[in-house]
């Protein structure tokens, strides 16, 4: 798998990703789609919601900040895009932690077909059907590494979608193949936006290779947590706040090539 090309075409095509997204965090989304070489664009007015799918690359949906009303809209833009053959990516934030918020994931999910659903660990097995305490949105319990890809595997096939488990390492599959991405730093679940902008970032990169959405989720989780590394590397002393713009400062320089030195994953 070579992670540089993947970069570099999201960079070349610029492709537009549609975000219906939650409002604490879609200043982060929006740059960081932008560091990378991607076009942000936010609208989620069921007016206007499935044109704006039907005319974009990529389709983000995250339920960070959630009422019926964008889930109408999500599923508007869900079902234009899945119409048109444009690739969907799902977050679903703090799913688990409440029984609307369940609701309102399972109804998206039955309605909109997936390329990529991203989430920590406590969101995907809730998702998933499975047990575990949700802290808020923050993951609230422990699952051994192995016994989560065997899981994300079964949810891939299920769901007939990649299916990414964000954590120390990063767990992508697609029910075949698998990969455990090394990349990131702990810190990096100290700030708001670091797991939007990692859907964001799986956004763009299936924006650019709607074919691949394996391949381009595997390149962006290992683009953002070396772009992790490196900002808390830099800034780290500084504080949190420059530690936060300095990933976007380190997604904004990240070449193919220096994308290529520092990916650290293991293929299965």
């Amino acid at each position: 798998m070579e992670l540089s090309e993947y970069l570099d075409r999201v960079r070349k095509l610029n492709p537009l990703v549609h975000h219906i997204t939650n409002y604490v965090t879609v200043n982060d989304c929006a740059n960081a789609c932008l560091a990378v070489g991607a076009s942000p664009v936010m609208a989620d007015a069921i007016d206007e919601a499935g044109d704006m799918a039907s005319i974009s690359s990529a389709l983000v949906l995250n339920i960070g900040t959630l009422n019926v009303s964008k889930v109408e809209s999500m599923i508007e833009a869900g079902r234009s895009a899945n119409a048109g053959g444009i690739p969907v990516i799902f977050d679903p934030v703090g799913q688990g932690a409440t029984d609307f918020r369940n609701r309102m994931a399972a109804e998206i999910m039955s309605h909109v077909s997936m390329s990529v659903v991203r989430g920590n660990m406590s969101e995907i097995l809730s998702l998933g059907g499975e047990h575990i305490h949700t802290k808020g949105v923050d993951t609230g319990g422990a699952v051994e590494i192995r016994e989560a890809e065997a899981i994300a595997s079964r949810l891939a096939e299920k769901w007939k979608a990649v299916v990414v488990i964000s954590g120390a390492s990063d767990i992508v599959t697609d029910g075949k193949h698998h990969v455990l991405i090394h990349n990131g730093c702990p810190q990096m679940s100290l700030i708001t936006g670091s797991g939007c902008m990692c859907s964001t970032l799986i956004g763009a990169f299936c924006g650019a290779h709607p074919e691949d959405p394996f391949g381009s989720a595997a390149a962006a989780m290992a683009v953002m947590g070396l772009a992790g590394e490196r900002a808390w590397d830099k800034w780290g002393r500084e504080g949190l706040g420059h530690f936060h713009m300095g990933i976007l400062d380190e997604l904004g320089r990240m070449t193919g090539e220096s994308l290529a030195k520092g990916a650290r994953y293991e293929e299965n």
